[in-house]
């Protein structure tokens, strides 16, 4: 049977000093641009450095990322971290997608720092991605690391590959679930975990 289980360590990357500039100077030249006029004569340094930026979750370790920052508290009611905005990189057009996700959790013994949560959103957003991947790896990677009770996730996101291309939609969003433990088995946990993601007060 095919383990669901998250992967943590990442991809073995390249090596830093791998210069991309030089083949984004012959996609602008295969496009009919003269890539050696004033507007873009530095742009393939430019977006050789901003890919390896979008990318850089494949060299995040997630286990540095956390550092240490798991607490022992008898604390069992839900945890939620919502409204993490994200920006990813669709693998099939290599065009943006961005939104929010929202991510919950049941202690079992432990609670992680609460900023680590919003650093694993970007380790599994800064590569190339499809959202639904995005959306249960984060849940799968927090589950394997504080072993809570249960782990939910939603993620809203908008994708300019609809947007810019294709069907050309401007306004429409696509949404996607992870559910693991308490939060797939428990109805009543499911609603309260959409209910404080739903949730609009005192400045949150």
């Amino acid at each position: 049977m095919k383990s669901n289980k998250a992967v943590v360590k990442v991809m073995q990357p390249k090596p830093e000093e791998e210069n991309i500039a030089p083949l984004i100077l012959d996609i602008l030249g295969k496009l009919g641009e003269d890539p050696r006029r004033d507007g873009l004569a530095r742009t393939p340094e430019r977006v050789d450095k901003a890919l390896k930026f979008l990318t850089s979750g494949y060299r995040m370790d997630i286990q540095k990322i956390v550092n240490g920052a798991l607490y022992e508290v008898k604390y069992d009611e839900m945890v939620v971290v919502k409204d993490i905005e994200f920006f990813s990189l669709c693998e099939h057009h290599m065009l943006p997608f961005f939104g929010k996700m929202h991510v919950a959790y049941l202690p079992k013994a432990r609670v992680i720092g609460l900023s680590k949560i919003p650093r694993i959103v970007d380790a599994f957003a800064r590569r190339l991605q499809i959202q639904e991947r995005l959306t249960q790896e984060v849940a799968q990677t927090i589950q394997e690391i504080i072993d809570p009770v249960g782990v939910g996730v939603i993620c809203e996101a908008r994708h300019f590959c609809m947007m810019m291309r294709g069907v050309e939609k401007q306004h429409s969003g696509a949404m996607t679930s992870a559910m693991l433990g308490a939060f797939r088995d428990r109805k009543k946990t499911r609603d309260e975990f959409l209910a404080l993601v739903n949730h609009r007060g005192n400045g949150f």
